[in-house]
């Protein structure tokens, strides 16, 4: 099945974070939270303005981006479990810097 949000809706897939403290402690699963960061697997084609034109998405397919603890609404798409939310419930992308090359 293939899914396509509406509108100025995105699909996302949680990134899980390290199980592990800075320490070294495992935390069990029991005791996570749930993560706020995640990966954009779909976007819809954007909200409407008052004039009815498209206004199109900040957010792209693969973009790594920071939500709300409780935002949107988990689904499940082909088996794995997706978040749909609002653009507007979406606090920002983060840029992941990218490694230097070592020069051989």
């Amino acid at each position: 099945m293939k899914f396509r949000p509406l509108h100025d809706r995105v699909a996302i897939r949680r990134v899980d974070e390290d199980a592990r403290t800075t320490g070294g402690i495992i935390i069990p699963d029991t005791a996570k939270e749930k993560p706020m960061q995640g990966e954009v697997l779909a976007v819809g084609p954007g909200s409407r303005s008052e004039r009815g034109e498209v206004v199109p998405l900040d957010v792209k397919v693969g973009d790594q981006v920071l939500f709300g603890k409780w935002s949107g609404t988990e689904i499940k798409v082909n088996g794995d479990e997706v978040l749909i939310i609002k653009e507007s419930d979406i606090f920002g992308i983060v840029e992941v810097a990218k490694q230097a090359k070592k020069a051989a």
